[in-house]
């Protein structure tokens, strides 16, 4: 059969040579007349080599064949006997959300066209076809689902890249972590996160919510600790107006305001062993009672968990259920401590630095190798977010673009020198306490004007205080400004800021 347009045919054959290293294409054809369907599919299979066409008369056949192999697109009489054609499309569509439909029908009117499109149709055509306008549909409709498609494939891949975004490291200890997590998110298990402060906890439980089928759902952190007892259950489970003193209104909850999503409970080891018992009734029954009220209502919600406490010792103490530990103990995924990851640390040293400049709108600096093996060598018991307030420390304090140790904050918990105990004469609190804060204030004002070449006006902005401030600051320990303009700063500028 000749052609009808070349510039349509050509965009085809390129579109099915894209298309044929990986698997034919499909079309299915539903009509509830058998000679109509028949005159189609050769048409079809002629004008289109290589095009798989199927053909049904009945509804249920359909949507049978639909589930059980890939269909791109479908051409579905309105009129059929079932079910009429916009029950049908939706159907189809819950089946396979990324399929194509284009409705036929003898009745066609731009009432009915509005409504197929309206109902999720990508086209529209009537009976009796016009070949060239059929063709013509066939392979818009056929290139529009290649497009969706892709870009469902697309969007597919960037979820299960974008939940480790902020995660830095090849370790051993993280690779299992990131193969926990995907494997996890798979399923709806109850997941119990451990680890020390500082390690991830609350990205490992964004990461798993991202990546499972609730991920179109927000997800509801919960701080546990944050909330006081005496609202925390209030908080979780809801209330009814007059439950209590200032229930001057119903309110839902938390659990059901996360039903069908996933609510993740964090530092759920300092929870109240009395909400402790309601948790384990969501648990179990998957429903929730509103303080003050005699009703339940059930919920559909993930629970994800996270502590650094040991849940064990507390169970022997008596202050954490031991029935609520094992439902929540379904999966248990733990976060390394940067001990346990210390050969990652050269990179997320560099990621923090590169964060930082960003942040701070600095020109990009580095650490130097020295600082860099003195970082790896440290005992980091806060782990990774002390790790990053030591490097935020650094990059803003170091004029420089490479980063030496002198700029590295001392290490947290550090002990006296051995031996030095007992030797120096013990000085009265408010001695040293004075003494500490002046010294810290005179290094941290010393090292904002050397950063900022004796600007006053930006030291202000960087620190947070007002102009005023930082100068009442300065004047009381004697610092001088003209100093670091000296060396940092042109002459012009200089006189500039001091106006």
């Amino acid at each position: 059969m000749k052609r009808q347009d070349n510039t349509t045919s050509m965009e085809y054959d390129t579109m099915q040579q894209d298309t044929q290293d990986t698997q034919p294409r499909h079309i299915l054809i539903v009509d509830d007349q058998p000679d109509l369907l028949q005159g189609l599919r050769r048409m079809l299979v002629r004008e289109f080599p290589g095009l798989a066409v199927s053909t049904c008369v009945d509804t249920g056949e359909a949507l049978d064949l639909v589930a059980s192999r890939p269909v791109d697109l479908v051409l579905l009489d309105i009129q059929m006997p079932e079910m009429n054609g916009f029950e049908m499309l939706d159907r189809l569509r819950r089946i396979d959300g990324e399929i194509t439909v284009v409705m036929m029908t003898g009745y066609g009117s731009i009432e009915t066209a509005v409504e197929a499109i309206k109902a999720g149709a990508y086209d529209f055509i009537t009976k009796p076809f016009d070949k060239a306008a059929l063709f013509r549909t066939v392979r818009k409709g056929l290139e529009h689902n290649r497009l969706v498609r892709e870009n469902a494939n697309l969007r597919l891949r960037v979820q299960e890249t974008e939940p480790f975004a902020d995660f830095v490291g090849q370790s051993k200890p993280m690779q299992r972590l990131y193969h926990a997590i995907r494997t996890t998110a798979r399923t709806d298990y109850t997941v119990l996160i451990r680890g020390e402060s500082g390690t991830g906890k609350e990205l490992t439980a964004r990461a798993i919510h991202s990546l499972s089928k609730r991920r179109h759902r927000p997800l509801l952190m919960v701080n546990c600790p944050a909330i006081p007892e005496h609202l925390l259950e209030s908080e979780l489970f809801g209330h009814r107006r007059g439950a209590f003193t200032g229930a001057d209104r119903d309110q839902k909850g938390l659990f059901v305001e996360a039903d069908g999503s996933t609510i993740c409970l964090d530092e759920i080891g300092d929870v109240p062993v009395a909400v402790q018992t309601k948790l384990l009734r969501v648990l179990q029954e998957h429903e929730v009672k509103p303080v003050g009220s005699t009703r339940v209502r059930r919920v559909d919600v993930r629970i994800i968990a996270s502590t650094n406490r040991d849940l064990e010792q507390k169970i022997r103490e008596r202050t954490f259920r031991e029935d609520l530990f094992y439902r929540l103990n379904v999966v248990t995924l733990h976060t390394p401590s940067l001990a346990e990851i210390r050969e990652d640390i050269p990179l997320l040293v560099d990621h923090f630095t590169r964060r930082v400049c960003l942040e701070l709108e600095l020109p990009e600096k580095r650490f130097s190798l020295e600082a860099v093996e003195q970082l790896v060598a440290r005992p980091w018991p806060g782990n990774v977010r002390e790790l990053q307030n030591v490097i935020r420390g650094a990059v803003l304090f170091c004029p420089h673009d490479i980063i030496d140790a002198r700029y590295l904050r001392r290490p947290a918990r550090e002990g006296p020198t051995p031996g030095s105990r007992g030797r120096q004469q013990v000085e009265q609190y408010k001695v040293a306490k004075d003494r500490t804060i002046s010294s810290f204030t005179v290094r941290y004002v010393t090292e904002l004007l050397e950063t900022t070449g004796g600007n006053v006006s930006r030291a202000a902005e960087i620190s947070g205080l007002t102009r005023a401030a930082l100068q009442k600051i300065m004047r009381r320990h004697n610092i001088d400004s003209s100093r670091y303009r000296e060396q940092g700063t042109p002459a012009g500028a200089a006189e500039q800021e001091s106006r």
